[in-house]
């Protein structure tokens, strides 16, 4: 039964992505104008996948005000080639060689990715610090220049672990009613897909040779969401998936543009500025290639611009 049981967390997965990125326009107040049967609706959705929504709510308006900033964005920030972190990262590669190394990123990102960045802050920028937490913000997860979730978010982070805590007491219910291994198969698998659909995205829209990241000094707003990359993910997985993947320009532009019309918008915003928004119609799983086997770190070529990865 495992290949029955791999298709089935395959498809099931990749249709709950749906309701992921439903619970994604909730956080960003683009799914309904009353604002608690939104909250309600992206809180239920989120904590049935394990994500502590009001949490994640912040860090990704983080996210959004701070894209592709070096030091203050959020999420997928990468390391600088004279770092620390980035000579390891380089001496690695160099060990590995492409394939390997391109293979590492892969299982790293797209299995673990998820859960570390929750519990951990992996990926997150140096202004709140290493590491920091969506379940706890009191020490050891408070070593930042400003904090990720201030003393006045306490409350909304309590609901949130509240949440999926009250997930995780149904699936042991589950698991003590039937089988861990049956709730392994049921929802385990349909979650690592999620997750892996989750990460694969984020990393696309923000991540490629050509995208750069920028340092304090020469970062705005305007540019650093205009670095996300909108790509060619079919006519399936944009019904699906509601079209996160490709019309991400226009959801960080403005973000509280419901999916159902960041298709127009994304039209408007190619008519009107076609050398601003980004569009590469490399196929994805050749483009998610080049990306987990060439961009691990960046490198100011001249002062005063951005931060390119280097193949």
């Amino acid at each position: 039964m495992a290949p029955i049981w791999l298709v089935y967390g395959l498809i099931t997965g990749t249709v709950a992505m749906g309701c992921w990125v439903i619970a994604h326009e909730c956080g960003h107040h683009a799914f309904h104008p009353n604002r608690r049967v939104e909250a309600l609706v992206g809180f239920v959705l989120h904590s049935l996948l394990l994500v502590p929504y009001f949490s994640w709510q912040r860090s990704h308006a983080v996210h959004h005000a701070h894209c592709n900033h070096l030091e203050g964005g959020e999420t997928h920030v990468p390391p600088r080639a004279e770092s620390r972190t980035g000579g390891l990262i380089l001496a690695m590669n160099r060990r590995l060689g492409s394939v390997l190394s391109g293979s590492r990123a892969l299982v790293i990102h797209l299995l673990f990715g998820w859960p570390l960045y929750l519990l951990f802050g992996v990926t997150g920028g140096s202004d709140y610090g290493a590491p920091t937490s969506h379940f706890w913000l009191g020490a050891p997860f408070r070593k930042g220049r400003r904090p990720l979730f201030p003393d006045s978010f306490r409350g909304s982070m309590l609901r949130s672990n509240l949440g999926v805590l009250a997930m995780l007491v149904l699936l042991g219910l589950a698991a003590i009613q039937w089988s861990p291994e049956r709730v392994l198969c049921v929802y385990g698998l349909p979650y690592l897909v999620i997750n892996a659909w989750l990460v694969g995205y984020t990393w696309l829209h923000h991540t490629d040779l050509n995208i750069p990241h920028f340092a304090s000094g020469d970062w705005t707003w305007a540019k650093g969401a205009l670095q996300t990359v909108d790509r060619p993910y079919g006519p399936v997985l944009n019904f699906l998936h509601h079209g996160i993947g490709a019309t991400h320009v226009c959801h960080h532009i403005n973000p509280c543009i419901p999916h159902y019309n960041a298709w127009r918008g994304t039209a408007l915003l190619r008519q009107r500025f076609p050398l601003l928004v980004r569009h590469d119609p490399t196929p994805i799983h050749q483009a998610l290639w080049r990306v987990a086997s060439r961009c691990s770190v960046v490198r100011q070529v001249s002062p005063g611009e951005g931060f390119f990865y280097q193949a």
